[in-house]
């Protein structure tokens, strides 16, 4: 097979600023390797790594996995080594990679916004509790993520799900990651348009192909056809938006360079209309501008935003059209911007009669029992399946109006509920310290005792607050733009020893408040303290919200002091 990753720089048409030093970007020329990360994908295209893993690996065991491999082309296959147990925070950022592995996998599983009939559940529950020791975490991405995977078993569970017409081909690396979907496309009474053929397009396309198997990083895409913007586009790397043109009718805008961690980025709204069946070729330009203009030198620059921010989207757009799609954009004023992002929890009417039930486990952590419980449940009620959510959380599809009652008790009976507190709704929380080499701090069992302490603390709050948390820098919980976001750290606690604990990050949100969360210079809490600092911001905030007004903009207008707590608000008399 010819190489692909050298072949598909396109004769340039259009004055793109060139680097003042080498940035490692194709189309100037700069092919060479600057870094290991890229040197090992030229020494071997990542997809290869998947029949050493079935014909070599898996019959030999873990000791015969070559480091390249194991700590790089695995990921394309949506395997990384989990942290070794035992190991604190404190060792993270001090210990070589290898030092810090297990001989047991995470393994990533993308859904891609399709449905989860009860076929398809069953199988992702059977996987977790004969080969992952029952885990199975929803992930903010559409993922199912499992633990405990042994490299001996990856060839029986890529069958059984292969199966059940899943995959975990490119759900990580420098790749096009699991791609976010609305899950309500097709069925929503108010949806703008229905994106899911163009997104399994996009999959048909590009997943295994080496065209897109080396990208300069991670490459994350968002499609929604729903008006509540319910895939989080604004830190995406590439997002399609439901929108209406006044003479075409219903299509996308594109949205590029979305993006959060240590540098984050708001995506730039080209402001086009592209109809249904041209979003793959879109997507296809954006991921190849990317591929063939992106940094390849630093890894923390090697995201799309950077690029994005460096040229502007006029620039972009205008890369896009002339040099790799051939054609000009119509152009199309951006969508409105909902006042908040669908979750869609609840019980909700389809277009079709039936209805379709948001529920919400805890921080995302579900088991193999519950998947299972849950593939019965589809089943029994003769509902079409499940989506996964972009928060956490779960949406059944296709329940008979007269069993909504009944399937949202029997939901309650497998640890999920459809009325869940705003607390158990709106709190997310990443992997964290118990299986992630990169995080410093404890996550999803703090996560889960936070919202415990909250809801009885809070029990009939009567206005939104999100709680995201994340255990190290990279905000994989999306910490920047929730209402609190904590992102952990080691900090020194009243006695002066260190401890687990979280900068903290305030009054962040996507949609119509899209911004980042005000960070106080100096602040930190404690993992200890955090059950205390949220209750004192939450009261503050109570006590001194005008009529209607919503935590983040309370917190952009209120004293620092307020926020920071320290002081307690008296209750306004009665």
């Amino acid at each position: 097979m010819p190489d692909l990753r050298f072949q598909s720089q396109p004769a340039r048409h259009t004055e793109v600023p060139r680097p003042k030093r080498g940035e490692g970007q194709w189309s100037f020329g700069f092919t060479e390797p600057l870094n290991k990360n890229e040197q090992s994908k030229k020494d071997d295209d990542p997809l290869n790594v998947r029949n050493r893993i079935l014909y070599t690996y898996s019959k030999r065991g873990f000791d015969s996995i070559d480091p390249a491999d194991l700590r790089g082309r695995f990921r394309w296959m949506g395997l990384y080594t989990q942290r070794a147990p035992g190991i604190d925070g404190g060792k993270t950022a001090v210990l070589e990679e290898e030092e810090l592995d297990d001989r047991y996998f995470m393994m990533r599983v993308r859904t891609d916004g399709q449905v989860l009939d009860a076929g398809a559940l069953r199988a992702l529950g059977e996987v977790s509790n004969e080969f992952a020791r029952g885990t199975a975490d929803i992930t903010d991405r559409n993922n199912i993520q499992y633990h405990w995977i042994e490299i001996e078993n990856v060839p029986e569970i890529w069958e059984r799900l292969e199966g059940a017409g899943l995959t975990t081909l490119e759900a990580c690396g420098d790749s096009p990651r699991p791609f976010l979907g609305s899950p309500v496309a097709g069925i929503a009474k108010d949806e703008i348009i229905d994106g899911s053929a163009a997104l399994a397009e996009i999959k048909q396309r590009v997943l295994g192909n080496p065209a897109y198997s080396n990208l300069p990083r991670k490459f994350k895409t968002s499609l929604t056809g729903h008006p509540s913007h319910d895939t989080a586009p604004e830190v995406n790397d590439v997002a399609f938006v439901g929108t209406v043109h006044p003479e075409h009718g219903p299509g996308f805008d594109l949205w590029v360079g979305g993006g959060l961690s240590t540098n984050p980025h708001l995506a730039g709204k080209l402001g086009v209309w592209i109809p249904l069946e041209e979003v793959a070729d879109a997507w296809e330009g954006v991921a190849a501008i990317f591929r063939d203009y992106g940094y390849r030198r630093l890894r923390s620059r090697a995201r799309l935003k950077f690029l994005v921010a460096d040229w502007g989207v006029e620039k972009f757009r205008e890369v896009l059209e002339k040099e790799y799609l051939g054609r000009e954009l119509v152009s199309n004023p951006s969508p409105e911007v909902p006042d908040k992002q669908g979750d869609h929890i609840g019980v909700h009417e389809q277009k079709d009669g039936r209805f379709y039930i948001g529920a919400a486990p805890i921080v995302g952590r579900v088991s193999g029992d519950v998947l299972t419980g849950l593939a019965d449940l589809v089943e029994r009620y003769d509902a079409a399946g499940a989506r996964l959510t972009a928060y956490q959380k779960l949406v059944v599809l296709g329940v008979p109006a007269e069993s909504t009652d009944a399937f949202v008790a029997d939901l309650e009976q497998i640890g999920l509920t459809a009325t869940p507190s705003n607390w158990r709704r709106r709190t997310m929380a990443c992997t964290g310290i118990e299986f992630c080499k990169l995080a410093i701090v404890e996550t999803k069992a703090r996560a889960a005792s936070l919202i415990d302490e909250l809801e009885r603390r809070f029990p009939d709050l009567d206005t939104p607050i999100s709680v995201n948390v994340n255990g190290c820098p990279n905000a994989c919980a999306r910490t920047q733009v929730a209402d609190i976001g904590l992102k952990g750290q080691l900090v020194l606690d009243e006695d002066g020893n260190q401890v687990e604990g979280y900068q903290v990050h305030l009054g962040g949100g996507l949609a119509l408040g899209a911004n980042f969360g005000r960070k106080l210079r100096a602040h930190k809490v404690t993992s200890a303290a955090l059950d205390d600092y949220i209750t004192c911001v939450v009261g503050n905030f109570l006590v001194e919200r005008t009529e209607g007004e919503t935590f983040a903009s309370w917190v952009q207008r209120t004293d620092e002091e307020n926020l920071r707590g320290d002081k307690r608000l008296d209750p306004v008399p009665v």
